[in-house]
Parts: C-alpha cells; sequence; structure tokens
C-alpha cells in the first residue's frame, strides 16, 4: 500500500499517511484527511520514501480519505467564516476572566471533532473556567495550546524582508535555534534589526549556510596563527571563508590577501579571535597583547546571548514549550 508524506492543519504539521484501496496521489493535491487529531484537510507533499522518512523526525501517522471535491472547498469557507467568530468570542471571554493571556489563533478542525486555541503567556494561567465556557459555546471539545513567539511568526506572518513568504509559513516543519556565533562566522551584520526575523528572533535563514562556511573553514589557518608562505613569516589578521583566502601581515608590516594553498607552514595556531587594535602615541595601530582586558572583551563579543525564556514560560506542572507545538500535552475539555 503505497504511503504520502501530508502536511496538515495551520501549524503545517507532517505525518504519513496511507490511503483507502488503490488510489494514488501526486504531490500538491488537496485531501481530506484522517489525523491523530480528527479530521482535515491536508496538502500531499510526495511519496513516504526512504529518503523522505530520513528526513522527519518523530512523524505522525494518518489515513487519506479522498480527495477535496467542490462540497469541501464550500464547507472550508463556512468554516474559516466560523473561526472568525469563535476567535471574537474566545478574545472576549479572555477579557472578561481577566486572564493574562493572548490570544493568537483559533483552530477548528474540518471534521469538527475539536477547537484548538492557540495562546501566548508569561506567567501561569487558569485557564480551567475559560475552557469550561468554550466548550459549551461551541459544543465541542476545546484545546489549549501555548506556543513561543517563533510559532507566532509561523502563524501569522507573510512575507519576510527578502520579499519571499517566511520559512516558518512555507517549508520549514522544525525550527532549531539560532546563535548569534552563525552571523558573525558569516560576516553577516550585527545589526538585530537587519537579522531578525518577524518574530523578534535571529533569522532561521542564518542557519541554512552554516555548515558549509564550517566546513570551508576548516581548511584555513585561524585568525592569529603564525605561519610560513612564500613571502616568508606571517600572521593571520582576518578569513575570507567562501573565496578560500586569508589576509596576513607578513614581519615588514605589509599586509596582502593570499590563497589558503599558499600556506606553506602553519607555527603557532591562532584563537580564532581578531585582536583588539589599540592607538599608539604616535598615531600607529599596533596589536593588543595576547590574552588580558583586549582578550576579555572579544570573548564576551562572541559569547551567544542569554536565553530567553520568558516568552515560552509554561504553567505549571507542564513541560516547557517548544518553538513547534508540541502534541503531548493538550488540555482538553468535552
Amino acid at each position: 500500500m503505497p504511503r504520502y508524506v501530508v502536511r496538515h492543519g495551520i501549524m503545517r504539521i507532517l505525518g504519513v499517511f496511507g490511503v483507502k484501496g488503490s488510489d494514488t496521489f501526486v504531490r500538491g493535491d488537496q485531501v481530506i484527511c484522517r489525523t491523530h487529531r480528527g479530521t482535515e484537510t491536508g496538502e500531499v507533499l510526495c511519496e513516504a520514501t526512504d529518503a523522505a522518512l530520513a528526513a522527519m523526525e518523530d512523524p505522525k501517522n494518518g489515513q487519506i480519505l479522498r480527495l477535496q471535491t467542490e462540497q469541501d472547498l464550500g464547507e472550508m469557507r463556512h468554516l474559516f467564516d466560523q473561526q472568525q467568530r469563535e476567535h471574537q468570542s474566545c478574545a472576549e471571554r479572555i477579557v472578561e476572566l481577566g486572564l493574562e493571556m493572548q490570544l493568537v489563533d483559533v483552530e477548528r478542525l474540518y471534521g469538527g471533532e475539536r477547537v484548538v486555541v492557540y495562546y501566548l503567556a508569561e506567567d501561569r494561567v487558569d485557564f480551567r473556567e475559560l475552557v469550561k465556557r468554550l466548550a459549551g459555546e461551541f459544543q465541542t471539545r476545546v484545546e489549549m495550546r501555548q506556543i513561543g513567539v517563533r510559532d507566532e511568526a509561523k502563524l501569522l506572518a507573510d512575507y519576510g524582508d527578502c520579499g519571499k513568504p517566511v520559512c516558518c509559513n512555507t517549508h520549514l516543519s522544525e525550527m532549531p535555534p539560532v546563535s548569534m556565533r552563525m552571523a558573525k562566522l558569516q560576516k553577516a551584520t550585527l545589526d538585530p534589526s537587519k537579522i531578525s526575523g518577524r518574530c523578534g528572533r535571529l533569522k532561521c535563514c542564518l542557519r541554512y549556510e552554516y555548515d558549509t562556511y564550517q566546513s570551508l573553514q576548516k581548511d584555513l589557518p585561524p585568525v592569529g596563527s603564525e605561519i610560513i608562505t612564500n613571502s616568508g613569516r606571517a600572521r593571520v589578521l582576518a578569513q575570507e571563508i567562501l573565496a578560500g583566502q586569508v589576509l596576513i601581515q607578513t614581519e615588514d608590516m605589509r599586509r596582502i590577501m593570499i590563497e589558503a594553498d599558499d600556506v606553506l607552514t602553519v607555527l603557532k595556531r591562532g584563537s580564532g579571535r581578531a585582536k583588539k587594535q589599540r592607538r599608539g602615541g604616535d598615531g600607529n595601530s599596533d596589536a593588543g597583547p595576547q590574552g588580558g582586558a583586549n582578550e576579555s572583551a572579544t570573548a564576551v563579543a562572541d559569547a551567544p546571548p542569554p536565553a530567553d525564556t520568558s516568552q515560552d514560560a509554561r504553567p505549571e506542572k507542564q513541560p516547557p514549550p517548544q518553538d513547534g507545538p508540541s502534541d503531548n500535552d493538550p488540555t482538553d475539555a468535552k
């Protein structure tokens, strides 16, 4: 029986789904499927080959029921209008109860088995009364799901600075952490307004070429290394990773750019950090001594920013939220 990779839900969940009978599907087919949450609409991405399965982490299983019909499209338009009303009602109940939480979105499954409420909160929230009221009003199961700020962008953001739809709302299913060190290695600007995404965190695309930069950097001597070249002894001042070149300073104080193949011997490997420059009394710039205040200042600058856990605080007795919502800890009410 053929199996397919299907994306479903507003959180773009990936699953490996079988089919009923001998039906076959192709990429882009819009289908009605049975998932671990209920009856939903989904999109076929590809066949579940070994390569596709290897790229997925803990996919959910389900079954493709059939292709979507014109009647389904009409039902989906009605469902969208219903979700808008439920979103407004949920926002009003949150205000009435004085809950310290931010409503992000409301999702009603196609089959009506449940309504999922996505929200942000910094502190513990007792939403039992809210769930009780919403379940009575919506006449279905209500699931409260706390998300992080990156998931909020995944739900609400549209286009990034590049002019294309944001990655988290298109092809990304996992959002691993991104550090400032990745931006520094790629010599990206360190202006937060230019390297931060719609979520306010570092852009996911800073990770895309990081492995390539790391691999190419291994062929270059680290900054601060003492080397022997065709021009004699020299010290490495900077690296041009993509070009495969290093900027060196020779013993006669000349600065030249050489290819990595022109490095004959590495006498002493450097720390990989550029030394601070200090202005001498004669107006010349000399490299600061190894260690001391200069090294400390560089170390602080290279350290990744501390983790911000305030946005992703979870209620008591719940595990800390991930950037992608977990399906193991929903709070439901009939």
